[in-house]
């Protein structure tokens, strides 16, 4: 995970699992002025007018139209991948996504660090993919980035959570609302708030 500024190492990596008392929020020292965008800014501006454009419409667009404008701004997408209405994606630079993967209605990739979905990949609608979260042990709140995978084959179902620094090995399913913080074993299926292994 990439750390702005961090006033304490939590024991486990993790941001927030610190023992004792925290610092007090002081919001107004946020600053994320070191976060690499991975795009200049015009580029970044260009790319919020074609999402409103092509990706916020309610009217169903076809698929091919979003793929191209996503492959314009850098992400690498394969064949036959289905893109359903007002999919927002942050920066597609740092989209990957294998063929035959349908992402669905109002799906959430918030790619402040590489997000990597692989082939036959269903992402049911209102998922939320979550690179981003904050140091809650610092008290400028510093912004926390990790990658997250997404192996062929899975199923994250709808309104599923899956946070930062998580793989989801090929096979796995979260199920609808699941809450995934940690990564998941292939094959295996997760639910629940924090998500843990379902069996049956």
């Amino acid at each position: 995970m990439k750390r702005s500024d961090s006033n304490s190492s939590p024991p486990d990596g993790r941001p927030g699992m610190t023992a004792g008392p925290r610092p007090v929020l002081e919001l107004g020292r946020f600053d994320n002025s070191d976060f690499d965008r991975g795009a200049p800014r015009s580029v970044e501006l260009l790319w919020l007018i074609v999402r409103g454009i092509f990706f916020y419409s309610r009217i169903p667009l076809p698929s091919a139209i979003k793929v191209f404008w996503l492959r314009v701004f850098g992400a690498k997408i394969g064949r036959g991948v289905v893109l359903r209405s007002r999919v927002n994606v942050t920066f597609p630079w740092r989209l990957e996504c294998g063929d035959h993967t349908w992402i669905g209605d109002e799906v959430q990739i918030l790619s402040l660090a590489p997000v990597k979905i692989g082939a036959n990949v269903c992402i049911s609608q209102r998922a939320f993919l979550c690179t981003g979260s904050h140091d809650f042990d610092s008290s400028r709140f510093s912004l926390v980035t990790a990658p997250i995978t997404i192996g062929d084959g899975c199923w994250v179902c709808a309104q599923a959570f899956v946070g930062p620094g998580v793989e989801l090995g090929s096979g796995s399913r979260c199920l609808p609302c699941a809450a995934v913080s940690k990564s998941v074993a292939p094959g295996t299926t997760v639910g629940g708030v924090p998500a843990r292994e379902v069996r049956g």
